[in-house]
Order: structure tokens, then C-alpha cells, then sequence
């Protein structure tokens, strides 16, 4: 909003010039996206204590270290959720396709996790939405996102899967490209889902790989360095930094109130909007595989369950004390913060491995 209301004005007064710049309003958007956390989580987690009494229900199969996490309240995605739009829409360009698209993407999930929140919370059980139910709304959602997303694409990339660590070439997918596109959209989604399960662990990697998607989004569109690195130019991408921006600030200012021990957790609200808000991005800005290195941590966890049930229906046998795979640490012996801390490790190195993927050629 303020992009289109003060750039035009750049020529008179030089100060709005700052607004052309996509690092200015990108460093903006994660200030005030932080900022609305600080001011406002307070009151959001009293409101959600208000609402839910006995808060998000704990498992008694699980770590008994867990136990006296009764009472904590769940969906301070909200809070995330609102951070995000409000500095979104306040410092983006709205004639930007790419930027209504992944906003669409992020509140959609981010309704369907209110919906499955609440549902566990009323029925007092960890069974909420259906998983059919679940997937089918996902699904669509990510269908529409993605038709959206191949009509403003030039037709030279629409369909094209780029390969890591290989130049000036896509992989021609055709109509396989939607679902393909979808299966990253819905699997970031629920992979940053079962990713959080302890206070802080899938909101650090979220907010690694939002930056690395803020310099991929605006190296990605921006010609002189697309050229330079040899990646393929996605005009309009840029602008997909600013909501990144306001993604980390988000993020950062909900770890404040979720750092041990928690005051709130983000609940299926704030982790299935962040997934596939990360996806979405990853997706338009043609780095679908390079997520699946960044986000390394997050097919860590989901590759652990699948491999729990698959092995447990084959054999009768677990393979992990208990899945996703950081509550088998935590089985080990290994306390949560030493678990989240090695966890954030990871997901560093893997970071830094994917952003090598611009330069390695």
C-alpha cells in the first residue's frame, strides 16, 4: 500500500524514493510484522487462555516432560497470521500477482489449521479435521494458487522444474507440473506440521529458510544478478522478498512468547500456513527442489513417521522409539532444549548448503 501511495511522489520528495527499493521495504515489513507481535501477542494470548481453559490438549503416550505443558493455550498462529498480512499489505506492491497468491496461500491453510485447532480443542482429543477432509481443502487451495501462478509465469519457465547445481536448464514437466507444484505446496505444509512438537523447533528453521528465500526471491527476480548467477529470471519475484521479510519478523516475535517455557504454541493454525507459504514461494520463484534442501529438517520429520507407520504395518516393529523423529531423542534421553538447539543446527548447515546452490553451477 504505502509503495503505491508514496513511490509516485519519489521526483518531489527524495526520502520516498526508499519505497522503489525492495531491501527497504523488505527490512520494513520484517520491523512491523515484529513489532505487531510485540504490542499485540500479549493481549492474543490472554484472549486465547480466556477462550480455551484447559488449552491445547497433551498426549499421554508422548515424553513425560510434556505433562506439565497442560494449560498452555494453542492458535498463536493468529498472531503470526495477522503480523504477516498487516506489514504485507502495508509495505508490498498490490499490483503484484505473485504477492496476492502466496497471502491467499498462507491465510487458506491457515484457516484450515484454525478449523483443525478447534475441533481438537472442543472435542478435548488430538483428532480434529479429518485427514481426507484436511487434504482435500490443501489440495484446492493449492490448485487454485498454482493455476494462478503458471498464468502470470512467462511460458519459458510456467512448467519448468531448475535442477540444483545446474545451469541454464529446466526440466520440462508439462501438466505434470501441477501436481508436482501442489505436492510441494501440501507438503511443506504438513511437513512443518509434524515439525512442531517442542517450544521453538519448527519456528527457527521457518524463520532459516524465510531468509534464505528473501535473497533467492530477489536475486531470482532481478535480472542483472539472475543473469550473473545463471538462474532463471522470474520477473515480479522480488516482490516476494517483502512478505518473506514480514514472515521472519513474525516469526521472531512469536518465538518471543514461545521460547521455553512456552506461553503459547502456534498450533496447526501458524504451522500449516507456514509450510505452505514457504512452498508457495518456492514454487513462483522456480527453487522447489533447493526448499527440499533448506527445509532438510522438515523431510527429516516427515520421512521419520513414514517410515515408523510403513514399518510398523510390514513388520509390527518401529524403527523410532516414538516419531517424528525429535520425540525418539527425546526417548533417548536428550532434553527438549538440547533436542531444538541440535534441531536449529541442522537447519542452519542446511540453509547455508542450499543458498550454496546459487553460485555452484
Amino acid at each position: 500500500m504505502l509503495y503505491r501511495l508514496l513511490a509516485p511522489y519519489a521526483h518531489d520528495f527524495i526520502l520516498f524514493n526508499l519505497f522503489r527499493y525492495i531491501t527497504f521495504r523488505t527490512g520494513c515489513a520484517m520491523a512491523t510484522s515484529l513489532v505487531i507481535c510485540f504490542a499485540f501477542g500479549p493481549a492474543i494470548i490472554r484472549w486465547l487462555k480466556s477462550k480455551q481453559g484447559e488449552g491445547q490438549p497433551i498426549r499421554d503416550d508422548g515424553p513425560e516432560t510434556h505433562l506439565k505443558k497442560r494449560g498452555t493455550p494453542t492458535m498463536g498462529g493468529l498472531m503470526i497470521l495477522v503480523s504477516v498480512v498487516i506489514s504485507t499489505l502495508l509495505w508490498a506492491d498490490w499490483s503484484n500477482t505473485y504477492t496476492w497468491t502466496v497471502l491467499f496461500v498462507t491465510m487458506g491453510f491457515g484457516l484450515v489449521g484454525f478449523l483443525d485447532d478447534y475441533q481438537k480443542l472442543t472435542r478435548r482429543s488430538h483428532r480434529g479435521v479429518p485427514g481426507t477432509v484436511r487434504l482435500a481443502v490443501q489440495i484446492v487451495i493449492s490448485f487454485v494458487a498454482v493455476s494462478l501462478v503458471t498464468n502470470a509465469a512467462s511460458p519459458t519457465t510456467a512448467t519448468g522444474l531448475a535442477i540444483p547445481f545446474v545451469k541454464d536448464y529446466l526440466l520440462p514437466l508439462g501438466p505434470l507440473f501441477l501436481p508436482f507444484a501442489i505436492f510441494v505446496i501440501v507438503g511443506a505444509s504438513n511437513a512443518v506440521n509434524l515439525t512442531d512438537g517442542l517450544d521453538g523447533l519448527a519456528t527457527v528453521p521457518v524463520i532459516i529458510a524465510a531468509l534464505c528465500f528473501i535473497i533467492i526471491s530477489y536475486l531470482v527476480g532481478n535480472h542483472v544478478f539472475a543473469n550473473y548467477l545463471q538462474i532463471h529470471h522470474v520477473p515480479g519475484a522480488g516482490e516476494l522478498a517483502v512478505f518473506c521479510g514480514a514472515l521472519v519478523g513474525a516469526c521472531l516475535g512469536f518465538l518471543w512468547f514461545n521460547a521455553p517455557p512456552a506461553q503459547v504454541f502456534m498450533g496447526d493454525t501458524g504451522s500449516l500456513s507456514l509450510g505452505s507459504a514457504l512452498g508457495t514461494v518456492a514454487v513462483i520463484v522456480k527453487h522447489e527442489l533447493v526448499l527440499a534442501i533448506i527445509g532438510g529438517l522438515f523431510v527429516m520429520e516427515t520421512l521419520s513417521v513414514i517410515i515408523q507407520v510403513a514399518s510398523f504395518k510390514l513388520t509390527g516393529k518401529r524403527v523410532f522409539r516414538m516419531a517424528p523423529i525429535h520425540h525418539h531423542f527425546e526417548k533417548m534421553g536428550w532434553s527438549e532444549p538440547t533436542v531444538v538447539i541440535r534441531f536449529w543446527i541442522i537447519a542452519c548447515i542446511l540453509g547455508l548448503i542450499g543458498l550454496s546452490t546459487l553460485k555452484l553451477r
